[in-house]
């Protein structure tokens, strides 16, 4: 790039990435309230709520990429042009494809990165995220006990703590089992915790009672200084791990496994996903191209753009959400896929055109000029 044009590149990166940074940490702290429960409900540790939060990353960064360009771009852009930079630009020589190509450069460089977040970072993160909740489903520590609350682990298990101190200890717990041979158990102790035991986890109750009732109804009361309680039974060491169609891996979403009945249910929201991977990063491209004929595509004004930002602006978000709309169709019928690339394609057909019809008005009226001042010589 000429030093002009790395200068223009400047201005638009420097807001695009306090754009990019802004939309996502928003989006962060939003998603970090949905997820709060997993610090105050399910007692997991402050590393695991990052952790989650983390990874929800390249997600958002995917959706919030092409906004944050767009916003950007109107807003350099329009500086540049209200302060003359891009009319002294023309005026030097440079053509319209010269002043616009750091734009279309950084426009480019993001749908690159957007694409590898999407094919290959997207799908890690979002399987870390699902192993991850997956684990504390099935942690027995956070589903067994809730402060102040009567919970069932179990089938025929009913337990009640009055608190949780910060050291995990468990403080006045009750614990209520019917057993299969129809017989029943209360256990109460005043100090409890759950630890491991050669690889099964047990709850460990301290100073506490037991009575027991037989099937014939006889009572069977006894007091202990320590007690281990099996937990082992409720491990739900049955259930699997199953990766929803976000969490897939490109070959994965264009190829499934047939003989899975869960994947012939859904090839066709496969098949939609795997396209939106290929046709969501040209929207970058695509919106680029909007904010450019939004400030390019009509006549200098010193009075800025307003009314044009705004309308170009609404324009955007309705190709936007039509892009959201057609990948929900395409799952009924695999034939629409192909209008999941000619949205982005025509939004950025229209910026284009836009950009360069001052261009060729411009020539036909030089030409115009021109035949009119040979029509007259003759004459």
């Amino acid at each position: 790039m000429r030093l002009i044009e790395r200068y223009l590149f400047r201005q638009l990166l420097g807001p695009t990435l306090l754009a990019t940074a802004a939309l996502v940490a928003l989006a962060l702290l939003a998603r970090s309230l949905s997820e709060f429960d997993v610090l105050v409900e399910q007692r997991q540790s402050a590393l695991v709520f990052l952790k989650i939060i983390v990874l929800a990353l390249p997600q958002l960064l995917g959706i919030m990429m092409p906004l944050a360009l767009f916003v950007a771009a109107l807003v350099a852009l329009n500086r540049l042009h209200t302060e003359q930079e891009i009319v002294v630009c023309f005026a030097g020589g440079m053509s319209r494809w010269s002043v616009i190509s750091p734009a279309m450069r950084l426009a480019v460089m993001a749908a690159l990165v957007s694409l590898i977040s999407g094919l290959w970072l997207q799908p890690w993160s979002a399987r870390q995220i699902r192993e991850t909740a997956f684990e504390i489903k099935t942690d027995v520590a956070s589903t067994l006990v809730q402060p102040g609350q009567f919970t069932e682990p179990g089938p025929g298990l009913t337990v009640y703590a009055q608190s949780i101190d910060r050291d995990n200890k468990i403080q006045n717990l009750f614990i209520h089992q019917e057993l299969p041979n129809g017989a029943a158990s209360t256990y109460s102790s005043r100090e409890a915790e759950i630890a491991t035991r050669r690889g099964e986890p047990v709850l460990i109750m301290r100073h506490g009672s037991n009575q027991q009732f037989s099937r014939q109804g006889v009572l069977q009361y006894t007091s202990f200084d320590e007690y281990t309680f099996d937990l082992s039974s409720l491990t739900h060491g049955d259930e699997l791990l199953h990766y929803k169609i976000a969490d897939r891996y490109p070959h994965e979403l264009f190829f499934p496994d047939m003989t899975q009945e869960w994947e012939q249910r859904n090839a066709g929201k496969m098949l939609a996903e795997g396209h939106s991977r290929f046709a969501g990063p040209l929207y970058n491209i695509a919106l680029m191209t909007m904010a450019l004929a939004a400030v390019l595509g009509g006549s200098f004004s010193r009075m800025g753009y307003g009314k044009r930002m705004a309308a170009v602006g609404a324009a955007a978000g309705v190709v936007r959400i039509v892009g959201f709309g057609v990948q929900a169709a395409c799952e009924d019928s695999a034939w629409l896929n192909i209008l999941q690339y000619v949205v982005p394609l025509a939004a950025m057909w229209w910026g284009l055109s836009q950009i360069f019809r001052q261009k060729v008005s411009t020539r036909r009226k030089a030409k115009l000029a021109k035949a009119a001042s040979a029509w007259a010589g003759a004459a």
